[in-house]
């Protein structure tokens, strides 16, 4: 494989597009090399780079099967459940901390107290 054709930013010709352009449209690279590149220049920095995929070459996303759902549902709900507490958080749990919020910071606080309340003073 020789070297890519390189184009400036907003200056690809048809035909030409990035995966995000071509998931919008229903597409997938399908196995394919990537046929170009996009540079937009920085100042500072080296440019940035987007590759470009053929849009003929492209093939349809594949369908969302009954089973890919399941296996995704379950998934997602492996995601939400603490290691530490074994309960659903009710959100995802940061991986930064790998476990709840209220695992990761006891609540050492008096009653009532709230970790965003700020004291205040009586005049």
């Amino acid at each position: 494989m020789g070297a890519l054709p390189v184009f400036r930013w907003r200056l690809a010709p048809d035909g030409y597009a990035t995966r995000r352009q071509l998931r919008a449209a229903g597409l997938r690279p399908g196995g394919q090399e990537v046929a170009a590149q996009l540079e937009r220049p920085r100042r500072r920095r080296g440019p940035l780079v987007a590759y470009l995929y053929r849009v003929d070459l492209a093939k349809p996303v594949r369908p969302m099967t009954p089973a890919r759902r399941a296996a995704l549902a379950k998934a997602n709900t492996a995601r939400r459940i603490c290691p530490e507490c074994r309960r659903d958080a009710g959100y995802v749990i940061p991986p930064s901390l790998g476990m709840c919020s209220a695992c990761a910071f006891p609540d050492n606080a008096p009653e009532g107290a709230s970790w965003n309340s700020s004291p205040t003073s009586v005049r």
